[in-house]
């Protein structure tokens, strides 16, 4: 089963989607299985980090800002080749193993949508897998 949904992004940051997919998996009702959550823009991600604490996402970002910064020599026209770099070492994808109805997430884990270059209308997909 596939599910699409639509959010309008800041201009870098991580939005908390853990909510969306369970509630695709509730309506799928897959009770085992598994559940892959995708990005379809190049300069947008999926991970799974900490939820507990809001400072993890900011060191997130502040981390890849450092890592990947803007330099003025890259070529690429729309100016925005940081973003692109950020994206592909983050991944566009992320896949969550399905037990007993629910995502197989860690205590302090949580699924995210990462923004490096908005704001956006942004879109991402949940595609499920699995026995009833």
């Amino acid at each position: 089963m596939l599910f699409d949904f639509q959010l309008q992004t800041p201009s870098q940051g991580l939005i908390d989607i853990t909510k969306e997919v369970n509630a695709a998996i509730r309506e799928s009702g897959v009770y085992e299985g598994i559940c892959v959550v995708f990005c379809p823009h190049t300069t947008a991600a999926i991970t799974i980090n900490e939820n507990a604490d809001p400072d993890v996402k900011t060191d997130f970002i502040m981390g890849l800002d450092k890592s990947f910064p803007d330099l003025s020599g890259y070529r690429h026209m729309e100016g925005n080749s940081d973003a692109h770099i950020k994206s592909s070492a983050v991944g566009a994808s992320e896949t969550v193993i399905i037990t007993k109805g629910k995502p197989l997430l860690g205590t302090w884990q949580g699924i995210y949508f990462c923004e490096f270059d908005g704001p956006r209308n942004r879109k991402f997909y949940i595609k499920i897998v699995g026995d009833r």
